[in-house]
């Protein structure tokens, strides 16, 4: 599949994950919300793992992947305990689109780190969005 594709997926899966995270927040700690999913989260991926035979690659993955993997993983969590968090306290329809801030945030550091070029159409697409989702909080 093309990566589009899978990219607008995952749009779709957020959107029906702070709507679903929203309900069940109500009346539960966010970090027990937090670690609730996230062993849903686990056991599906590896599931998955098992079910495509990728646990072949384990004894292949160099030391350097495992490291930013760690990290990432690290971030996701931080990530995730702040969402959990920023939902329990505000609603979806607010918290959702500042959370999606970390696409500026993404083009920047892509560019930054990766070298990843800018487009003038990159930039003034990541404006626009940026303003919406600013306006959201005013």
């Amino acid at each position: 599949m093309h990566w589009l594709l899978y990219a607008f997926i995952s749009a779709g899966a957020s959107a029906v994950t702070a709507i679903l995270a929203k309900v069940g927040v109500e009346g539960v700690p966010s970090t027990l919300a937090t670690a609730i999913r996230t062993a849903v989260v686990l056991v599906v991926v590896w599931m998955m793992v098992f079910a495509l035979n990728e646990q072949r690659a384990i004894p292949a993955l160099s030391k350097r992947s495992v490291v930013f993997l760690v990290l990432s993983g690290i971030a996701t969590g931080a990530a995730w305990f702040a969402y959990f968090r920023a939902l329990q306290l505000g609603p979806a329809s607010r918290v959702a689109p500042i959370d999606k801030l970390s696409l500026p945030l993404t083009i920047l550091l892509a560019s930054l780190w990766l070298g990843e070029p800018l487009s003038w159409r990159l930039v003034a697409g990541v404006i626009l969005m940026t303003t919406g989702a600013l306006l959201t909080i005013v």
